[in-house]
């Protein structure tokens, strides 16, 4: 099956059998779609079909899937095999945590370079990733062909760095800041919302406390 025909909640939940796979000790050969989706809490027949989608080996019947051999089937659908490059635009606290980050690479993406437009940040570097005035981007992009975009900057100027990125040959946009980014069809965008996340939290926090009331 082609990536593109896979359903967004399938894709969100391959990483997460990744994970799980990774979680176990080394002496744990065999699995199968059923100790996966006991593990996980999920269905085990949609555990079966979100499997069979990503894995070239089909799991053997009262056998199941070879671990190691599931793994890295699932590494390469995911494409960590083969890391993507990407920018970051805004090297601010959260732009700086996530060029501190060193998972990013392990996941299937490289962030090789950096922008600002502060003069103290700019010829210094985060984690060995350079950080240029944001003037540069257009033809670093370009020369090195990168189409993924990662925007942590303050919303005021979110939708002009955006038309910036677009112009530099930007694709697909990780974004973290809080505007609403106005885009053509083809381009990707993710909002990466803060607000939103913690929003659902402390909603979902309250419906559990009133229920753990109510059983009282």
């Amino acid at each position: 099956m082609e990536k593109s025909a896979i359903s967004k909640p399938t894709l969100q939940r391959l990483p997460i059998y990744l994970n799980y796979l990774q979680s176990l000790p080394k002496s744990v050969k065999m699995t199968s779609a059923t100790q996966v989706a006991l593990a996980l809490g999920l269905n085990e027949v949609q555990v079966r079909k979100d499997l069979s989608i990503a894995s070239r080996n089909g799991g053997k019947p009262k056998t199941g899937y070879e671990v190691e051999q599931l793994r890295a089937d699932l590494e390469e659908f995911l494409g960590y095999n083969h890391p993507k490059e990407a920018i970051l635009i805004g090297v601010g606290k959260m732009g700086s945590a996530l060029l501190s980050f060193t998972g990013f690479q392990q996941l299937g993406m490289k962030i090789s370079y950096a922008f600002d437009n502060d003069p103290e940040k700019i010829g210094t570097e985060i984690n060995h990733i350079p950080i240029y005035h944001i003037r540069e981007m257009k033809k670093i992009c370009q020369e090195r062909q990168i189409h993924i975009g990662i925007l942590t900057t303050r919303p005021e100027p979110a939708q002009e760095l955006c038309t910036l990125m677009l112009e530099s040959g930007i694709l697909a946009i990780w974004n973290f800041s809080t505007a609403l980014l106005n885009v053509p069809e083809n381009i990707i965008v993710h909002n990466e919302n803060l607000a939103v996340s913690l929003a659902m939290i402390s909603h979902q926090l309250d419906e559990q406390q009133k229920k753990e009331e109510t059983s009282c």
